[in-house]
């Protein structure tokens, strides 16, 4: 349900909320908030709540350092894994400054922008990601150590897969929260689980990416259990990915996805600092189905795009480099604007390479590019990308 300002205001009188989180996303992908009491709700919405812009990393520093959190009603959230009475409930933010204009370094912002670009040429992309996450048990002091919560394998059932019945309260919770996953299963490694979205607009699935790792962690913590979304927790195992779905569609009715796919295809080594922005991301990429080279073709998991196997409204483009530690907002923008370009250029991707990359001969991969084989690499390549310098804030990327 997307609540108004008034139904936000119904909601929290005749429901008992104490406590309301203002959230908002740093450069990094790291949800912040602050909660603030009821009484406080409608200064927020009208005059916005201030923080300290120079604490959060890229924000910016001590001179000028006041922003202002305006809370968006329809991203409304009771959290419900706190308790019934005395609830809390989470809204997103618009970040402004004191003169009322929006923050360019907001992610958020940077992807309504993407998404409104979009719109202005007719086209629409929904998104749908596929996480990957390990349950580790933890210490006597609840810290995490590597050892995997279970030893079961792709898709393997209960008692063998231990995480199914977190699982399901992960997704219950999600449901509470108005999101919908569309499937869970264990996956490769030990201990290793992914959960799948179903599709929906940009902004709302970059939403959901944040409001999912909070969820996670929560019913991890509250197992006695580490939810773990690092590219690659453990050194022999599969490592995490975010794979990233995207659907595409023209006002005109022409299928535009082909130069869309090879747009990003065209832009893929500029952009891959923001889509794996770690240096365990690159520790994951070229092994146990997470791609190294620019390549795509029909049902195979071993390249870096993937037209998977589907009719209808599911019929997607997949891209299968990205990891957790991406920002979602800017990854989503990013690949929106390389999209567009294709469109615009009309760009004809490479032919389908109709191989397993893992087991290849040299003979096949010899003339393939790959993406950048490190995070200096990653970053030496966007820092000079005109592409980057033309759609993200200079601040941002600095």
């Amino acid at each position: 349900m997307l609540f108004t300002g008034d139904e936000v205001f119904d909601f929290i009188e005749q429901e008992d909320v104490k406590f309301i989180r203002l959230a908002f996303c740093d450069v990094y992908g790291r949800q912040k908030n602050i909660s603030i009491m009821p009484e406080e709700l409608k200064r927020a919405f009208s005059d916005g709540i201030s923080f300290d812009a120079s604490a959060i990393i890229g924000f910016g520093n001590e001179v000028k350092s006041d922003l202002l959190l305006f809370p968006i009603p329809s991203t409304f959230n009771v959290l419900p894994w706190r308790p019934s009475r005395g609830k809390v409930v989470r809204m997103f933010c618009d970040i402004r400054r004191p003169d009322g204009t929006p923050f360019e370094k907001d992610p958020r912002k940077v992807l309504k922008d993407a998404v409104k670009a979009a719109a202005e040429k007719g086209i629409s992309v929904n998104f749908g990601s596929e996480f990957e996450f390990y349950l580790f048990k933890t210490d006597e002091n609840g810290n995490s150590t590597k050892i995997p919560f279970d030893n079961a394998g792709y898709m393997d059932v209960a008692p063998d897969d231990k995480g199914e019945n977190i699982r399901r309260e992960i997704c219950l919770n999600l449901y509470d929260m108005g999101i919908r996953p569309e499937s869970s299963h264990h996956e490769e490694g030990p201990g290793q689980n992914e959960i799948d979205f179903r599709y929906s607009d940009a902004v709302t699935a970059a939403d959901n990416a944040m409001n999912f790792i909070t969820v996670v962690k929560a019913c991890a913590m509250n197992n006695g259990l580490f939810a773990d979304f690092s590219p690659k927790p453990l050194k022999n195992e599969s490592g995490n990915g975010m794979h990233i779905n995207m659907s595409v569609k023209s006002a005109d009715g022409k299928d535009v996805s082909p130069n869309f796919m090879a747009g990003i295809l065209n832009r893929i080594r500029e952009i891959t600092a923001f889509l794996n922005p770690s240096e365990d991301s690159y520790r994951r990429l070229g092994e146990k189905k997470a791609p190294k080279y620019i390549t795509w073709s029909h049902e195979n998991r071993s390249q870096l795009v993937r037209i998977p196997a589907a009719k209808g409204e599911y019929r997607r483009i997949e891209l299968r480099s990205p990891d957790p530690t991406a920002n979602p907002y800017i990854a989503f923008a990013l690949l929106i604007y390389a999209g567009l370009e294709g469109i615009e250029n009309a760009l004809s991707a490479p032919e389908a390479v109709n191989a397993n990359l893992f087991t290849a001969d040299e003979s096949v991969t010899k003339g393939l590019q790959s993406l950048p084989q490190s995070l200096a690499e990653a970053k030496e390549i966007a820092r000079n990308s005109e592409f980057v310098k033309a759609h993200l804030p200079k601040g941002l990327t600095e």
